[in-house]
């Protein structure tokens, strides 16, 4: 049995931030989103760990930007470096937000350390909480694994996933049309990393 996503990235830290500093694919995902927001747009980020580079981006176009994480640890060094958004301590397990609250949804990987249940419920939920013309854009590493105990960055953790099909069924069934996909091979900075293979997708609610 694998550590909790609290105890895996309260024990990382910075080091995650380090390791993955180099994906330049989340980075220009970014840009790509940038480009599809409005003005002054309500922006929620699921799994903000320390804040770079989701939020900070975000938050330095313009943005209202809000963080959440599950570890304190990741919130306390997120409110230091990023001060232009705020964060919370949250479970996205149990986070709850009225529907039609943000103009866009981001979630880079958070969803690897649920069930598979838990992540057909988080996907529903963020396509519930987006306004008309919303964005949800995440990033996992699709496969075809269930309650999977690996190593992450020499942490135990145990992880399910999908293969991309499903990504696409779950999204369409959430009310949700994918405008933008990619998958790309990342090697994250650390020496008991190993390489991966990070999906990237955007989809868009529809107007009522």
């Amino acid at each position: 049995m694998g550590l909790s996503a609290a105890e895996v990235f309260d024990g990382l830290g910075k080091d995650y931030e380090h390791a993955f500093a180099g994906l330049i694919a989340q980075r220009e995902e970014l840009d790509w989103l940038l480009t599809q927001l409005p003005p002054r747009a309500k922006v929620l980020d699921v799994g903000c760990g320390t804040g770079r580079p989701t939020a900070e981006v975000l938050a330095a176009a313009g943005h209202d930007v809000t963080g959440c994480d599950v570890s304190p640890g990741m919130i306390e060094i997120a409110r230091a470096q990023v001060p232009g958004a705020r964060f919370e301590l949250a479970d996205l397990r149990t986070l709850d937000y009225p529907p039609g609250t943000w103009h866009a949804v981001v979630a880079f990987f958070p969803l690897l350390q649920l069930t598979r249940a838990e992540i057909d419920a988080a996907l529903a939920k963020f396509a519930d909480w987006l306004a008309p013309n919303g964005l949800f854009l995440f990033a996992t590493v699709p496969a075809d694994v269930e309650s999977l105990d690996i190593e992450f960055m020499g942490k135990p953790v145990t992880v399910s996933s999908y293969p991309l099909a499903e990504y696409h069924r779950l999204l369409h069934a959430a009310g949700l049309t994918i405008v933008r996909e990619r998958v790309v091979e990342f090697l994250p900075d650390h020496p008991a990393a190993i390489p991966e293979h990070d999906l990237f997708l955007a989809a868009r609610k529809s107007t009522p």
